[in-house]
């Protein structure tokens, strides 16, 4: 599926092509604290088909307890995190749906790192909900 997308104040944008099939929420504790929530969701996208259209990235090398660098991309000017990749010669990249255009087709298909999962985050259902923010 090609999907494009950028961040919150447009200076990045970019195109792929990801597998829907493929899209995972992962719950591990770097991912929650990179985005400053519960957990993210990703698209991976085979390298030769992401392309950045417009911007640079910021790069932060993350490395894991496995010892494994990752590459986080970020907008300089707003902090949208974009992507992660290995750090050389990346195989794929890890899209950050909430980026992507096509979100809404792109529902997640499985979960990863559940240990880590918050309690809380596990099922949302019976939580109130409002259609916008209530005053």
């Amino acid at each position: 599926m090609h999907i494009n997308g950028g961040c919150h104040c447009g200076y990045i944008t970019f195109e792929a092509e990801v597998d829907p099939a493929a899209v995972r929420i992962c719950h591990c504790t770097d991912c929650q604290t990179l985005t400053g929530s519960a957990y993210r969701v990703t698209a991976p996208a085979r390298a030769e088909t992401f392309r950045l259209l417009t911007g640079e990235p910021t790069i932060y090398v993350k490395t894991a307890d496995s010892g494994n660098k990752r590459a986080h991309a970020f907008c300089p000017r707003c902090g949208t995190p974009i992507y992660a990749a290995a750090v050389t010669n990346p195989q794929t990249y890890g899209i950050r749906v909430g980026t992507t255009r096509q979100r809404a087709l792109l529902p997640p298909r499985g979960q990863i790192w559940c240990r880590s999962a918050l309690d809380w985050a596990m099922n949302i259902e019976a939580l109130p909900k409002s259609d916008t923010q209530p005053t």
